[in-house]
C-alpha cells in the first residue's frame, strides 16, 4: 500500500498514528501540534488500519533532521516494510535539504546501522536538533540523559547524487 502524508489539520488521521505509536511504545511528542518542519506518513492495511509509519522533523536551519515515528505492525515485520519505511524518510529529508540524520533508539540499533547509522553523543543531537518536540520533551523530563542517539550523513541520498 503506498504511504500517505498525515495531513496536520485531520484530526482523525493523526488519531490513527497516535494510536499505532503509542502500541508501539514510541514517542508522541509534537503530534497534537505539529510544525510545518514536522513531516509523518502511514502505510495502511486493507481493511484501513495504519500497519506502518515513518517520519522527521527538520532543524531550524533545514541542515538537520531528527528521523522519528518509524513502527511497523508486527504481522508485517521482517519483510523489509522497516528498511522500507526509513529510507523513506531519509530521503525525503535529503530532499529537502537536510545533510545530516539524527534518531533516538535504545532498542533498535542493529536495525538503524544497517540503514548506515552509527552510535553517536545525544548532546550532539539535542545541540543540532533543540526546537524538535522530541528534543525539547527529553529535555524538560530528564529522559534525554537516559537515551541513547544515532546519526548518518545523507549525502549519499542527495537528488544531485542519487
Amino acid at each position: 500500500m503506498p504511504l500517505v502524508p498525515i495531513d496536520p489539520a485531520d484530526a482523525d488521521a493523526r488519531a490513527d498514528l497516535r494510536a499505532f505509536l503509542a502500541a508501539a511504545d514510541l514517542t508522541l511528542a509534537g503530534l497534537d501540534s505539529p510544525t510545518p518542519r514536522l513531516r509523518l506518513w502511514v502505510e495502511r492495511g486493507a481493511t484501513g488500519t495504519v500497519v506502518g509509519s515513518t517520519g522527521y522533523e527538520l532543524s531550524a536551519d533545514g541542515e538537520h533532521a531528527l528521523i522519528r515515528s518509524v513502527a511497523v505492525a508486527p504481522a508485517a515485520r521482517t519483510r523489509g516494510a522497516g528498511s522500507r519505511l526509513a529510507l523513506h524518510a531519509l530521503t525525503d529529508a535529503a530532499a529537502h535539504g537536510a545533510r545530516h540524520a539524527w534518531l533516538f533508539s535504545r532498542r533498535s540499533g542493529p536495525f538503524w546501522q544497517k540503514l548506515g547509522f552509527s552510535p553517536a553523543d545525544r548532546d550532539a543531537l539535542a545541540a543540532a536538533l533543540p526546537d524538535t518536540r522530541q528534543v525539547q520533551l527529553f529535555r524538560a523530563s530528564g529522559q534525554l540523559a537516559r537515551e541513547v542517539a544515532w546519526s548518518r550523513l545523507l549525502a549519499d541520498l542527495h537528488p544531485t547524487t542519487l
